[in-house]
């Protein structure tokens, strides 16, 4: 087994530790690279690490991303994804920055499908988005590619606001495409109004849930044969709508077949109308094809799957959302300004001075940022 040196920063980060038994290497992406780390502690028990090592700015945010939104999944579910330990800058290389978590010796396949989506459902069933509304305190990471996680107040919005984040990152790193370009305004205008704003009016409503975020075939993995239960990890986690999730599973290549979907809806139930939810999920799916287009440049497949999906949806709704209701977070705003309308009244009459009262200044018209460095 090949032995690796350790930072300084990693073993003050490592609990309780009395040697260094060793550290190997563990694997290797085109933008990390992994090691274990086999730990002797205070206590003469033995445990191991995993650790991951990023460069850069964006490698310094992805590590970081992760580590918060394996701590966001593990405080819900913590037997289902790795105890986080720490991330931080190794203290001999100001550019290399290093994620720590639980290490897990992996049998290949996917989770019995049976527990583990009993499991993703326990943590999608959990509304305790900190703000209440759809986003992530931090930015998390696809690959190398960041995700706009800023707030909103609707699904929609949030939803919109991500994925033309995604398109502009796409565009620079593999240029422009004028076919795509042309399916973008009835995109926008049409398909996504019409398959999300029903989600929140008209009596319907949704809970920002805790999604993995990118839950591939390549981010679960069994960890006992017996059973064949297992774990979720490399998350890059928002709270969302739960069939977001599902998107995911939608493209053969990632391996969760209908029993998946079976087993998931058994705990939780499609959201309404139900008669839109192959269509959701075929616009979620069309994101992380997108996400893989972007990460993937080269592989023109990946952005034919955006375009021929993004075509067939542009055809089945070409009057978009038809009902009277405007988006959710423009809704929350009109209520918001109607409030503040009211107590500035409610204040100067009781001060005696009555004038001009001050509304909430409106932000629709603004373009949201992530402040996302993509330099």
């Amino acid at each position: 087994m090949a032995t690796l040196v350790i930072d300084e920063n990693v073993i003050k980060v490592l609990p309780n530790v009395k040697e260094i038994l060793s550290v190997s290497k563990s694997g290797e992406s085109a933008w990390a690279r992994a090691s274990r780390i086999n730990v002797l502690h205070e206590d003469d028990s033995e445990e191991s690490y995993f650790m991951k090592v990023s460069l850069g700015h964006h490698g310094l945010e992805a590590l970081k991303g992760e580590y918060e939104s394996t701590a966001a999944i593990y405080a819900i579910t913590p037997d289902f994804c790795p105890k986080p330990i720490a991330w931080g800058t190794f203290k001999t290389d100001k550019d290399s920055h290093f994620y720590i978590c639980k290490f897990y010796e992996f049998t290949d396949g996917l989770p019995a499908s049976k527990t583990f989506c009993a499991n993703l459902a326990r943590l999608h069933s959990s509304h305790t988005s900190p703000t209440g509304r759809f986003g992530f305190h931090v930015v998390t990471y696809n690959g190398d590619l960041p995700q706009d996680n800023t707030w909103a107040d609707s699904w929609e919005a949030f939803f919109e606001n991500g994925f033309r984040h995604v398109l502009n990152i796409r565009e620079a790193r593999g240029g422009p495409s004028a076919e795509l370009d042309e399916l973008l305004q009835p995109f926008f205008e049409k398909v996504i109004p019409r398959l999300l704003r029903p989600l929140e009016t008209s009596g319907n409503t949704i809970q920002p849930s805790l999604v993995h975020g990118d839950l591939w075939c390549g981010n679960a993995a069994i960890t006992d044969e017996d059973t064949e239960e297992g774990i979720v990890f490399d998350p890059s986690s928002f709270w969302g709508h739960n069939e977001y999730e599902l998107g995911n599973w939608r493209p053969e290549r990632n391996k969760f077949t209908q029993k998946y979907f079976n087993a998931y809806h058994s705990h939780m139930p499609r959201s309404a109308p139900e008669d839109d939810y192959e269509d959701r999920n075929a616009l979620y799916a069309m994101r992380f094809n997108l996400n893989a287009a972007t990460l993937f440049p080269s592989q023109q497949v990946y952005l034919d799957m955006v375009m021929d999906e993004m075509r067939r949806l542009i055809q089945k709704f070409p009057d978009g959302y038809t009902g009277s209701s405007p988006r959710a977070d423009i809704v929350a705003y009109q209520h918001a300004n109607a409030m503040a309308v009211r107590q500035n009244a409610d204040v100067q009459q009781d001060t005696g001075h009555v004038g001009e009262t001050p509304a909430l200044t409106s932000t629709q018209s603004q373009p949201v940022s992530a402040e996302i460095d993509l330099s």
